[in-house]
């Protein structure tokens, strides 16, 4: 059984930051990549930004230059550092992790970018 706990998400001003995090426990051995989508209302689940075990990212076009992925290998944990949040951002955020078997996923943090 493998868990993803996320915590880090609220409401923000444009143009304030948050920090997301997401740790897995459970019974996990290896992990190719970890990432996180979001899912805004109306709207379907959108990449927002990847790393694999090597520390290469990829990061969605929308978000690129803001945000910032990252990885604590002994934890299990995965991080998405927000800066300069816009209303756009506003969602759901979801955390992954695929492993050599089958991917798992968090269950959601809300983020609002509102004034």
């Amino acid at each position: 059984q493998v868990q993803l706990v996320e915590s880090g998400g609220g409401l923000v001003q444009p143009g304030g930051s948050l920090r997301l995090s997401c740790a897995a426990s459970g019974s996990i051995f290896s992990i190719y990549a970890m990432g996180w989508y979001r899912q805004a209302p109306g709207k379907q689940r959108e990449l927002v930004a990847t790393i694999t075990s090597g520390d290469s990212t990829t990061y969605a076009g929308s978000v690129k230059g803001r945000f910032t992925i990252s990885r604590d290998n002994a934890k299990n944990t995965v991080y998405l550092q927000m800066n300069s949040l816009k209303p756009e951002d506003t969602a759901v955020y979801y955390c992954n992790i695929v492993t050599p078997t089958a991917t798992f996923w968090g269950q959601g943090t809300q983020v609002t970018v509102s004034s």
